[in-house]
């Protein structure tokens, strides 16, 4: 590689290693010529994603500006022009030598455009229809670096797992998104529990939630880990060497629903994490099983 496309790698891997140290450590795992794909992908989600979480330093046309400006770029970048971008290159890079498939990256800054005037969802559809962009193409995204026997049988189950990695994400950091003027959680689900948005926002302030506010956690809960039994068969079908990254991040990614279900499903208390020294031990079971 040129030393401008190496930076962008390299630039990518740090975004990865700085923001998503659960995943990070499981991409460790990977083959060595396989890691930089993936924080090439990583690093192009994230990059978007923090687009429109400048909320306390931009107003929402300024961020859709800058979305539009850095979408178009990478648009033009496809069709072969000159990118002058910090971490675009390696995207790009990975795209060109993966052949992949460019409606999944239209439909994941679809959704982020979302993210800037969209706060609500009313029922669990609208937010899969968010999620199909947000994180089931993720999940397509990658099975090509990853490799299967069979990647049409192993569609599925990966979309599965992008849908259950999210939304493991939103019910951790409820507190955090409401912060953002966001709830990922459905407005059908807060009225059958009896749960208004006031009632999150009171227990973000006092640090702790009502007795109502943990039972529609702990059904979210139970929501996310459907989505991860679906997403289960699929580990086996992809390449040996690709296995126990994904062992690793689906066995940590649980964890975290652990810890909240441990908490007594108050994620205003504290934000859910698993324990390092139970991170390296998932890390190195998924390393050593056949």
């Amino acid at each position: 590689m040129d030393g401008d496309l190496a930076a962008a790698y390299e630039r990518c891997r740090e975004l990865h290693r700085r923001h998503g140290r659960t995943y990070y450590l499981a991409t460790r795992l990977l083959p060595a010529w396989k890691r930089r794909h993936v924080h090439a992908l990583y690093g192009f989600t994230r990059y978007a994603d923090e687009i429109v979480d400048r909320t306390e330093r931009s107003s929402p046309a300024e961020r859709a500006a800058e979305l539009g400006a850095w979408s178009e770029r990478f648009v033009a970048g496809l069709h072969g022009a000159p990118v002058d971008d910090p971490l675009l290159p390696a995207v790009l890079h990975t795209i060109a030598v993966f052949d992949l498939d460019r409606a999944d990256f239209a439909s994941f800054l679809a959704s982020m455009a979302m993210d800037l005037t969209v706060g609500a969802y009313p029922r669990y559809d609208d937010l899969l229809d968010y999620m199909e962009g947000s994180a089931a193409v993720i999940g397509t995204m990658m099975l090509p670096i990853l490799g299967a026997d069979d990647p049409v049988a192993a569609r599925e189950p990966a979309r599965q797992l992008g849908f259950a990695f999210q939304l493991t994400n939103f019910i951790r950091d409820v507190a955090e998104d409401l912060r953002r003027g966001r709830t990922y959680l459905p407005d059908e689900d807060l009225a059958t529990f009896g749960v208004g948005r006031e009632d999150l926002r009171a227990a973000a302030r006092a640090g702790a939630a009502t007795p109502a506010i943990r039972d529609l956690i702990e059904y979210e809960v139970g929501r996310a880990r459907a989505h991860y039994a679906a997403a289960a068969p699929g580990v086996a079908m992809l390449a040996p060497g690709s296995q126990a990254c994904i062992r690793t991040a689906y066995a940590l990614y649980q964890g975290i629903l652990d810890e909240v279900a441990a908490a007594g499903y108050d994620v205003f208390a504290r934000r859910a994490v698993v324990p390092a020294r139970r991170r390296a031990a998932l890390a190195a079971r998924s390393l050593l099983a056949p």
